[in-house]
Order: structure tokens, then C-alpha cells, then sequence
């Protein structure tokens, strides 16, 4: 008996308290709040966009994420030497798209846009996984999928024109979004290249490796960002920014999503990073006093359909095949 069918033959009472139970509520718990600690990511950045660089902002991240890491890595990566030495150019490859593509970018880019815009525009990343799968991967789209993509596309044009259609041919206006959009295009790169991991590490000591390699990557971006002149400003608004997107953000966040992914699995947990559309602007409000505009609600709008439909329905449509 297949899974699909097993969970046919359940009663309808059982899954319901399933769902219900205090391990899941629990596992909600941990993913609401991973995402609530990334959306925070999206704050701190614009907020210390004038004491920060890009570079050093993303350098001393995952520095601090590395020293974390390291007591609980060096072990495993003792005893797991051969599969990080067949494996170290998958790991190069996803520390460099997300550490030096996707963060640079997206800091970068938050000292031109707000922390609303920037988290709306990275919800994108869905249809970016869609168009790179299909590009390199060979992945036949649907009619459901290229209606997504067209549709979230257009938000992305309302959110990045800020409902000036006019001002789209004005690209020098919205650089901050663009730079925003490849941070993301970055992270979409990085997800569908996680099928090439080395199953042999665990994601504690594998998210150590991303951190080494990120490091090592990022040291001579950060001498060159110095000695053009642009340097950190070390006041305790700094440090705190940074101990909260190395530690909490790149750690707590990262352990939280992976609990709360192994309790209830990922397709329920997908769902649930849509969770930044709300925390961000909420964030943004609050602590940096960001006012929510009509093209912020209509852009996200227009993004969360058309993800639904080139992902969503995709699934949905896979669910009712294999249950005939």
C-alpha cells in the first residue's frame, strides 16, 4: 500500500487530531518563528545600511556564523574528510551563490529600497526555482506554470515601477530592487542546486562548510571593499545587527526550520515562508516606520498567485494523478 493510499484509509478523526497535536503545533511554532528571525534579516539590513557595507555586512555574517558552527562541526568533519574532499566544489558553488550572489545583492540592494520591497521582491524565488529547473534541469513547464510566472512577474513590476508603469524604463530608479531580484535569483540557483549536497553530512556541520567557504570567498571582496574606502562602522547598533543575522538569522533560524521541517515535512512547510510577507512590513512599520503603499499590497498579491499557480497547482495536479 502506497503512502497516498495509507492516508486515504485513516480516519478522518485521526489525521485531524494529528494535525491538532502538541508535537505539531510545536513544529509550527519553529518554522513561524525561523521566518519571523528572516524577515528581520530584511531590517536590520536597510537599518544599518549607512554603518555597514555590503561586503562587510555579508563577511562578518557568516564569520560569526562560523564561529558558532565550528565546536560542533570539526568532528564530523574529521570523520566525513573523504566526502568533503569529493564533494568541496558542490559546496564552493552553494556558498557562492549564497553568501556572495544572494547576500551582497539583497544588502546591497537595501541601501536603495525598503526592507518592504526587498522582502516582497524575494518571494519570487519560487518562480526563479521553476525557470532554473527548466533552463539547466530540463524541467517541462505546464500551462499552469508559465501563467504563474507571467503573473508573478507582473508583480514584480508593479512592486519595482511602485505603480508607475512609466518607470520601469527608468532602470538607474529602481536599482536597489534589481540588485534585490538577483540576491533572490541567487538563492534560487543555491536551492536547486542542494540536490548535489553530500548526503553524508548532517546540516549542522553542513551549514559549517557553507560558512567556511563563505569566509573564505568573501575575504578578498572585503579587503577590496576597504580599500575603496568603504568601511564598517563599529558602534553597538553594528554588533548587534550582526551578532542577529550570524547567530540568529544564519543558526537559531536555520535549526528551528529544519526541527519544524522534520516534524510535519516540507510540503507543509513550504507554505509557511509566505509567513514574510506579512512579518517584514509588520517589522518595517515598527522599527523603521516604513509605510505599507497600495503597490505593495497589489505587487504581493499578484507574486502569491502566481506562485500558487506554477507551484501549487503543479502539486496539486501530481497529488491527483497518483491517486488514480
Amino acid at each position: 500500500m502506497n503512502r497516498l493510499s495509507a492516508d486515504r484509509s485513516e480516519p478522518r478523526s485521526r489525521r485531524v487530531l494529528e494535525r491538532g497535536s502538541p508535537r505539531t503545533l510545536v513544529a509550527y511554532l519553529l518554522l513561524a518563528f525561523a521566518v519571523l528571525c528572516w524577515a528581520g534579516n530584511f531590517v536590520v539590513g536597510r537599518s544599518l545600511r549607512f554603518d555597514v557595507p555590503p561586503v562587510a555586512f555579508t563577511f562578518w555574517r557568516w564569520t560569526v556564523a562560523l564561529l558558532v558552527l565550528l565546536p560542533f562541526s570539526m568532528v564530523r568533519w574529521r570523520q566525513q574528510c573523504s566526502a568533503v574532499r569529493r564533494s568541496w566544489r558542490v559546496i564552493a558553488l552553494l556558498a557562492l551563490l549564497a553568501s556572495v550572489v544572494q547576500h551582497i545583492a539583497i544588502f546591497w540592494g537595501l541601501t536603495r529600497t525598503s526592507a518592504t520591497s526587498a522582502s516582497l521582491l524575494n518571494s519570487t524565488s519560487p518562480i526563479f526555482i521553476v525557470l532554473i529547473s527548466t533552463v539547466f534541469l530540463k524541467e517541462r513547464f505546464n500551462l499552469f506554470s508559465t501563467i504563474g510566472i507571467l503573473i508573478s512577474l507582473v508583480g514584480v513590476s508593479v512592486i519595482v515601477s511602485q505603480g508607475e508603469f512609466d518607470a520601469i524604463r527608468h532602470v538607474d530608479m529602481n536599482s536597489g530592487d534589481l540588485s534585490v531580484l538577483v540576491g533572490t535569483l541567487g538563492w534560487a540557483g543555491y536551492t536547486v542546486c542542494l540536490r548535489w549536497r553530500p548526503p553524508e553530512l548532517l546540516d549542522v556541520e553542513f551549514l559549517g562548510l557553507i560558512a567556511a567557504f563563505s569566509v573564505v570567498m568573501l575575504t578578498p571582496l572585503y579587503i577590496w571593499e576597504m580599500a575603496a574606502g568603504k568601511s564598517m562602522h563599529a558602534n553597538a547598533s553594528s554588533l548587534v545587527g550582526i551578532s542577529y543575522v550570524g547567530l540568529v538569522a544564519s543558526v537559531i533560524a536555520y535549526i528551528a526550520w529544519n526541527r519544524g521541517v522534520a516534524r510535519v515535512g516540507a510540503p507543509t512547510a513550504a507554505p509557511f515562508m509566505y509567513l514574510m510577507l506579512l512579518f517584514t512590513p509588520v517589522l518595517s512599520m515598527i522599527f523603521l516606520h516604513e509605510r505599507v503603499h497600495f503597490y505593495h499590497v497589489l505587487g504581493a498579491g499578484l507574486i502569491l498567485g502566481g506562485i500558487y499557480l506554477s507551484t501549487g497547482m503543479t502539486r496539486r495536479r501530481r497529488v491527483e494523478l497518483a491517486g488514480h
